[in-house]
């Protein structure tokens, strides 16, 4: 990776960045922005947990599309998610610091695949998420 690509691939995490509220109001963080990689966290809060205890699952899918968008938006060119699908291993509790990272395995022509892991601070994996992208001929900057 060139200092370049790595240049581009923050400059189009800010700019997604400066316009999304719903993932800063869950008090989430972009913590990595490489070509084709991105990691987000954030703390669960108490009003992230059903009756049990236990964080929703639309919170950590949450986090987890997050990162996938992140990771497939680095190169300049504008991504969406064309299907995503998440396995959930364990449970997360109020108090959880949960960390995604996602990870480009395919990216070619207009199509990617991307895989994303959520741990806890632990290092347990949470979640386990695969998404598919699809990139349009815009231009994020």
């Amino acid at each position: 990776m060139t200092s370049g690509e790595k240049s581009i691939a923050i400059k189009c995490r800010d700019e997604m960045w400066k316009d999304d509220s719903a993932s800063q109001h869950l008090g989430m963080q972009i913590d990595v922005s490489e070509p084709g990689k991105a990691a987000a966290s954030f703390t669960v809060r108490d009003t992230m947990v059903n009756g049990h205890g236990v964080c929703h699952g639309g919170y950590i899918f949450t986090l987890a599309d997050s990162a996938f968008a992140f990771s497939c938006n680095t190169y300049n060119v504008v991504t969406f998610a064309s299907s995503a699908a998440i396995e959930f291993v364990r449970p997360a509790r109020a108090g959880d610091v949960l960390s995604a990272v996602a990870e480009e395995r395919h990216r070619g022509g207009r199509t990617g695949i991307y895989d994303v892991t959520v741990t806890n601070q632990g290092g347990e994996v949470v979640a386990i998420f695969r998404g598919r992208s699809h990139a349009t001929r815009s231009a994020i900057l």
